[in-house]
């Protein structure tokens, strides 16, 4: 398992985090994930040979966030 660390624009509620945990943790590989409102960031434990960064970016901004590099 490998920790990433994603900037996410736009998380600033309860509801914010439970619709950004909950769209990464459907995905295959993702192990745990821990959203910080306050520092706009998404750690993420992640198995890489089952979920790319750009499937996990993908899930996020379905969600209506804006994931930045």
């Amino acid at each position: 398992m490998e920790k990433k660390t994603l900037k996410v624009e736009g998380m600033t509620c309860g509801h914010c985090k439970s619709a950004v945990t909950n769209a990464l943790t459907e995905l295959e590989g993702v192990k745990n994930v821990t959203v910080h409102l306050e520092t706009g960031t998404v750690d993420v434990e992640v198995d890489e040979s089952k979920v790319s960064e750009s499937e996990m970016c993908e899930a996020i901004e379905e969600q209506g966030y804006d994931v930045k590099a």
